[in-house]
């Protein structure tokens, strides 16, 4: 019995590593791994291309400790990261090429995306609270909320308004960046959550369905607020999510079990997977928009470190190597 226990017991987070920071210069990806939940291992990798490094934790190296619990999104601005930490509860801003961090915004409930909207300000979106979060970006404090139902996810800018997905919900909200008030919104399917701009100005929102609304792809048209379009996800139903498009905007990719690819102007989804799961657990996704280099996360069992695999444009496996505990997305500089 003594033996089974401590078979099962869970291990404690790693140190962090000590010593000189790695800088992120250059075109590169970081990888953003959220973490075992409640372990505090949170982190954030970086990969070169060109000479075929990754350094699995920044933050650890430049700071001497631990990011949080929970890595869910991060965003580039200004010379900054901001790193949303989901369990934590917080954003953690860092300088974006030592990682030094230079202030924490605190006062969320569940964050999970994170958007600057001019005037020195970003949205940030929460898992619970009912509201999306108005943060000032000169004093790192959140200023204020936008009152919205539901699970907030990701946000994009486009036409003058902000765009934001509601997983919850059958709608994608719109909010006058000027105001911090909703004043639009668009009829979608329910389980809003992945969102991407494309070539022609027009968003695209990945919706898994649910409640009696079917998994579908919705084009929207910030301008006139209305969907232009609709590209239905046939069963069996397997959760789409991470919707991308490459540099060009022409072209969309998102997981559902494999990595799918569409032109913008497709009317039906593909039959068949672009890159097959092949037994994976596919769980984060990124196009580089240089090259359209496609980089595709293992989260494995959601407690081993995980594994990125890379193909060329025309999905030619290139490489793999790995990263840290569930990777969930890329971004690029």
């Amino acid at each position: 019995m003594l033996l089974l226990l401590a078979a099962c017991h869970k291990d404690k987070p790693e140190p962090p590593v000590q010593g000189q920071g790695q800088t992120a210069t250059g075109h590169g990806v970081y990888i953003t791994n959220e973490g075992n939940f409640q372990w505090g291992n949170a982190s954030v990798g970086w990969y070169d291309p060109a000479t075929g490094q990754a350094t699995e934790d920044l933050y650890a190296v430049a700071n001497g400790t631990g990011m949080g619990d929970v890595c869910q999104s991060m965003c580039l601005h200004d010379g900054k990261a901001y790193i949303v930490l989901n369990n934590s509860a917080k954003v953690t801003v860092v300088d974006a090429e030592t990682f030094v961090a230079t202030a924490t915004i605190t006062g969320f409930s569940s964050p999970r995306y994170f958007l600057p909207v001019g005037n020195g300000k970003a949205y940030v979106t929460e898992m619970s609270g009912n509201k999306v979060r108005v943060v000032d970006l000169n004093t790192n404090t959140i200023i204020g909320s936008i009152a919205c139902a539901g699970v907030t996810q990701e946000l994009a800018l486009a036409a003058g308004k902000v765009f934001i997905t509601n997983e919850s919900k059958l709608y994608v909200y719109v909010v006058d960046p000027a105001t911090d008030a909703i004043t639009d919104s668009v009829a979608v399917s329910r389980g809003g959550g992945a969102l991407t701009s494309d070539a022609d100005g027009m968003l695209w929102v990945a919706c898994t369905g649910g409640g009696g609304t079917p998994a579908t792809l919705y084009r929207i048209d910030p301008q006139t607020v209305e969907v232009a379009n609709t590209v239905p996800i046939p069963g069996p139903r397997k959760s789409p999510w991470r919707l991308r498009a490459n540099g060009t905007g022409d072209t969309l990719y998102l997981l559902n079990g494999g990595v799918y690819r569409l032109s913008i102007t497709d009317a039906a989804f593909p039959s068949a997977a672009f890159i097959p799961a092949n037994g994976r657990n596919l769980y984060g996704l990124g196009i580089d928009p240089l090259n359209g280099g496609i980089y595709v996360a293992d989260a494995i069992d959601y407690v081993q470190r995980g594994k990125v695999y890379q193909y060329a444009a025309n999905g030619a496996e290139v490489g793999d190597f790995l990263a840290g505990r569930i990777p969930n997305g890329f971004v690029f500089r």
